[in-house]
């Protein structure tokens, strides 16, 4: 019985820290947004942080515990707003120009996950 009131109790602290982290997020993408403007915000960063929500949400499901999955589609919802805001104020090499056009979504998120050695500049 105490068992599960510990897993009860810490269920509902990891809810807790899981808000002001998914919140974490909404202040970067806000920040992103009101500068018009992604230049100091690392992809590699926000990359790695969906990898980590996207494993542990298919460990919660596989376990199926509902702290898990709540909390970890709680951070990818508010983390996939901030990828999309960074996308959609990425400091392209030619923004600005007559005639640009953001490159497309997926050439993007390769570009995110290529090393900066090897990556051609979008």
């Amino acid at each position: 019985m105490e068992h599960k009131i510990f897993v009860n109790i810490f269920g509902g602290l990891l809810v807790i820290t899981s808000i002001l982290d998914a919140l974490k997020y909404e202040i970067q993408a806000r920040k992103i947004i009101s500068a018009k403007s992604s230049k100091n915000m690392s992809r590699r960063f926000i990359n790695w942080a969906l990898l980590n929500d996207l494993v542990k949400f298919v460990y919660g499901i596989m376990i199926w515990d509902f702290y898990i999955v709540f909390t970890s589609v709680l951070s990818l919802i508010t983390m996939i707003r901030m990828w999309y805001a960074q996308y959609l104020y990425y400091p392209y090499r030619m923004r600005g120009c007559h005639g640009f056009k953001r490159p497309n979504i997926l050439l993007y998120f390769w570009n995110s996950i290529t090393p900066n050695k090897i990556r051609r500049r979008l």
